[in-house]
């Protein structure tokens, strides 16, 4: 079933950390015209960056930004104090052991400062990274919201990123547990779209650089990928539902590279994309099983990938990134999927 829509009171205030983010843009858009008061935290208010946020419908009545640090308890806590719900998703995207602290320490201030403020929920933007990371997980094993990813795995094969995103979600469940904290946590794959924000995000650089051409080939490698609005999405449908539980894995498809390149090359094909995967002695990687059952159980739709990867290039164009050469082939994708017009 569709995702209700319906309008909240305004007296329904919520804070959103990091939320001149790709995601939290959108989660921002998204609760605004559903009726909600919002508390935005960044760094600095005035940056102009932050414009793409008070230009938002709604945003001059019912949104506040505010300076905060994840490492600063009290800039936390005057953000957050007097609200009904957290949506925490600001986390920093490294690979950067140095910044596995950091990640853990700003997690524990977000949910002390909920529990001090009794909201009535927080939901937390972790990653599949927490999820898929096991090298001990067999190929018939369905990736589900029990699994967690392989702390010395993580540490061994130094992916820091994957590591630090677990240790912060398992820091939020502890700090859940013992003060009481009714939290949620959206497990993300990688997430493309359309972007509200000035800069490029890394999950969309990750597809940028095959139209660019400085991506020669294409790794043998697969990726979930889902789209921004969607994620946006489940984290309201997950805050509004009070059945709501434990984790929820958000994903449209899993593609191999060569897929993606496929799509893109279908759509764009006037860009230097790759046509020769860097590994062509070993089999092509198959995607491993998972499931979004759990999420799709609370009425959760998805955008078709092969549209939302259209409409993150044509935002990429439309910005500026990319050179917009000629008009992409919208109307050349039967075949592919029905591009349908997405509400939001």
């Amino acid at each position: 079933m569709p995702i209700d829509t319906t309008a909240v009171s305004s007296d329904q205030v919520v804070c959103v950390t990091g939320a001149g983010g790709f995601i939290a843009s959108w989660l921002v858009k998204l609760l605004l015209e559903k009726g909600y008061t919002v508390r935005g935290t960044v760094r600095n208010p005035d940056d102009q960056k932050n414009a793409h946020l008070t230009n938002l419908q709604g945003a001059k009545d019912r949104l506040s930004l505010f300076s905060a640090d994840l490492l600063d308890f009290e800039s936390l806590q005057a953000a957050i104090t007097g609200c009904h719900g957290v949506f925490h998703t600001a986390s920093p995207v490294t690979d950067d052991p140095e910044k596995v602290e950091q990640a853990i320490i700003g997690t524990k201030n977000v949910m002390t400062a909920a529990a001090e403020a009794n909201v009535r929920r927080v939901v937390f933007t972790s990653s599949i990274g927490t999820v898929y990371m096991n090298p001990n997980r067999s190929p018939d094993t369905v990736v589900d919201e029990s699994c967690w990813s392989d702390l010395e795995f993580c540490k061994n094969t130094k992916n820091w990123y994957c590591y630090a995103k677990t240790k912060a979600e398992q820091a939020a469940w502890e700090v859940a547990k013992e003060r009481g904290i009714d939290l949620v946590v959206v497990n993300p794959m990688l997430v493309l779209g359309p972007m509200l924000q000035e800069g490029v995000n890394a999950s969309v650089v990750h597809m940028m650089k095959y139209l660019t051409g400085s991506a020669k080939t294409y790794v043998n490698a697969v990726q979930g990928y889902v789209d921004v609005k969607d994620v946006a999405k489940a984290h309201v449908l997950v805050y509004e539902t009070p059945s709501a539980s434990g984790r929820y894995i958000c994903v449209e498809s899993m593609l191999h590279r060569g897929e993606l390149v496929d799509i893109l090359a279908h759509f764009f094909p006037q860009y230097p994309l790759p046509t020769k995967c860097s590994d062509e002695v070993n089999p092509r990687k198959k995607p491993y099983k998972y499931t979004v059952e759990k999420l799709m159980s609370l009425g959760m739709e998805f955008t078709p990938i092969q549209q939302c990867i259209y409409e993150t290039v044509k935002s990429l164009q439309e910005k500026g990134t990319i050179e917009n050469k000629e008009i992409g082939r919208l109307q050349q994708i039967s075949g592919l999927t029905k591009l349908k017009p997405v509400k939001f």
